[in-house]
């Protein structure tokens, strides 16, 4: 299928991690221009850009992104190679590993993980689109695409991690806003969130390798499975192309393989008498 993408410049961020990484696979497969954004991982997406077909027709970008004059300054040089950035995928994030209640959290943990995820995504969409702003809508009517990574946590929540969820929860207010203002700049530019649920990455693999974790997860799916990096990059493909996802904005497209919350107690766990006597008092 055509996407009509061969011709466009991409900015992820995050682009060290294994989602990012995917994307970067994703989109480079489809002729794209790249600018990929690292933070602390720019030398490892160095050594794996310089095995990549696309190396030649892509940008690195280092920056803090809760620092929004580093990236405009990062996104002004890459725009000076690549020219217009057409696409934005606000993909870096961070998972804390750690289970920890709201009321036991740490303010340095609570405000490090909004920091990156819900502010570092505004800034990058602001960025973005200050450069729409200045370059102005293709010619050829197609229009801008941001895309947010967000995640299942900001839909269902997840215990021991309220600072994250938090996080996710705000990109998709945040998106229904943006779909509003990106057509002020482009009319036809969309705003769209991809919501992974758990997917296979460095980030997640302890929590993964713990015994019982795989089985637990997977319990609320109908598709007894975990995602691939390639499973979220080809959705954001999709919603990214001006041909297959033309007249798509301010949706959610969840991929977690049906996923409708988190198993919170196990049948061990429920003491069916226990529940059948409260009947009682109703």
């Amino acid at each position: 299928m055509e996407l009509g993408l061969s011709d466009k410049n991409v900015l992820i961020t995050g682009a060290s991690g294994g989602i990012g990484r995917a994307l970067a696979s994703a989109f480079g497969g489809e002729g794209c221009g790249l600018v990929l954004h690292a933070h602390r991982g720019g030398e490892g997406l160095r050594t794996w850009l310089a095995e990549q077909a696309f190396a030649a027709r892509t940008e690195v970008l280092e920056a803090d992104l809760r620092e929004p004059a580093a990236l405009d300054e990062g996104l002004a040089r890459a725009r000076e190679r690549l020219g217009r950035i057409d696409i934005a995928v606000a993909n870096a994030g961070l998972w804390p590993v750690d289970d920890v209640p709201i009321h036991r959290m740490d303010p340095d943990r609570l405000t490090n993980t909004v920091g990156v995820n819900l502010l570092g995504a505004t800034y990058t969409a602001a960025a973005f689109l200050r450069g729409l702003a200045s370059a102005g809508p293709r010619p050829d009517g197609h229009g801008a695409s941001l895309v947010f990574i967000g995640s299942t946590a900001g839909a269902v929540g997840e215990s021991g991690h309220g600072d994250y969820a938090l996080a996710k929860a705000g990109l998709v207010g945040l998106a229904q806003t943006l779909k509003h203002e990106i057509v002020d700049l482009d009319p036809y530019g969309r705003v769209n969130v991809v919501q992974p649920g758990w997917t296979v990455t460095h980030m997640v693999r302890p929590a993964l390798s713990v015994p019982g974790v795989v089985s637990r997860v997977v319990a609320t799916m109908p598709l007894r499975q975990l995602a691939r990096a390639a499973d979220i990059a080809r959705s954001v493909l999709c919603l990214s192309s001006p041909l297959a996802s033309r007249h798509t904005s301010g949706q959610v497209l969840t991929v977690a393989g049906g996923m409708e919350g988190r198993l919170r107690w196990t049948p061990e766990q429920v003491d069916e008498d226990a529940v059948r006597a409260r009947l009682a008092d109703d």
